[in-house]
């Protein structure tokens, strides 16, 4: 049982006096400060102010009670009960001010799934659930050991379920920390366009905090899970510029002016959609083929989703004006010989 030391009553009108002067100043106090923070570029500073406002106020007048019970006497036996409610109630009101806080942080789970798809949507939602989690733990631990309630008990039985619930759980959260790596390296992002060390090459339409969904130009969706992301060679043909660079082999006869052909690649290239010009395409000769001098074709195409439709008409725009020009795109040719049967013996 705590002491109480009596006082007498002005005394005691003096202690409650000091508390509403307190309670008041803090109040005034913190409407002021919202009143300065109206003035900055952020409206988060003035909503935190504003949720404060009654948890400080609150806790002034309960600390007051606390400490003026100490000395009224006929309370002697009620001390640990008055006490403990007033500490609980402090300990409910920030609580509650801390869940709002949190809930107004988290609360752009939908701007972030539009600008950069369900993985930051994801983990924005579970940051928001996590701290809840970590803060209702807390507030219930306070709470308790505020009413002298024994945890050894509840820790002993959680560590247990918690084990239990680890190797029940191995691959979600094998699939769930993978998720958090591709969230925090920043390997791929929705729209990007990946190539796996598998063969695999798509579009990544939807990055959760499970598994990775890709559509192939097959229009087939290809669900893969974060644990399998996680740990597999990942081209992303989308960074860090979003343009892709063709290469295009081309072999003309020998007979051809390399000028001409250089000049003819070159008009064609420019004229074609998608191809961009800034860096510029360029023709390169490689090697003196068997029947062909070897060159290629190199061009920047804006987006790697194009690199089907833009090879289809270079091909086609490059033979029309080869053949317009009467340049010569060889091709193999071997002479077969046959002799008689005699012969040959």
């Amino acid at each position: 049982m705590e002491t109480v030391i009596a006082l007498s009553k002005t005394h005691v009108f003096l202690l409650v006096g000091i508390y509403l002067v307190l309670t008041i100043l803090i109040a005034f106090l913190l409407k002021f400060i919202r009143r300065l923070v109206k003035y900055t570029k952020f409206t988060f500073d003035d909503y935190v102010i504003k949720i404060l406002t009654y948890p400080a106020v609150f806790t002034v007048l309960f600390v007051g009670i606390i400490h003026i019970s100490h000395y009224i006497f006929f309370l002697k036996n009620y001390l640990f009960l008055i006490s403990a409610f007033s500490k609980s109630i402090i300990v409910i009101l920030w609580s509650v001010a801390g869940f709002r806080i949190i809930k107004e942080l988290t609360k752009k789970k939908f701007f972030f799934k539009q600008e950069t798809g369900h993985l930051e949507a994801d983990i924005v939602l579970l940051i928001k659930n996590i701290s809840y989690a970590v803060l209702a733990i807390i507030t219930i631990t306070v709470l308790l050991k505020t009413w002298k309630i024994d945890l050894s008990p509840i820790l002993a039985s959680a560590g247990i379920a918690g084990i239990a619930l680890a190797l029940a759980a191995k691959e979600t959260l094998a699939n769930f920390f993978g998720g958090i790596s591709i969230f925090l390296d920043r390997t791929y992002k929705v729209g990007d366009y990946i190539i796996l060390d598998s063969g695999e090459r798509g579009e990544v339409i939807d990055v959760g905090i499970r598994s990775t969904r890709i559509k192939t130009r097959d229009d087939v969706i290809i669900t893969i899970p974060n644990s399998i992301m996680a740990n597999s060679k990942i081209i992303n043909e989308s960074a860090p510029e979003p343009r892709f660079r063709l290469r295009l082999p081309i072999g003309v006869s020998y007979s051809s002016d390399l000028e001409k052909v250089e000049e003819v690649l070159l008009e064609v290239v420019n004229k074609v959609e998608h191809i961009v010009k800034n860096p510029p395409p360029l023709v390169r000769y490689r090697e003196f083929g068997e029947s062909s001098i070897n060159l290629e074709l190199l061009c920047w195409v804006d987006d790697p989703r194009n690199r089907g439709p833009v090879t289809h008409n270079l091909i086609k725009e490059i033979l029309n004006r080869f053949r317009e020009e009467d340049i010569v795109i060889p091709f193999p040719q071997r002479d077969v010989h046959i002799y008689p049967v005699k012969e040959r013996r």
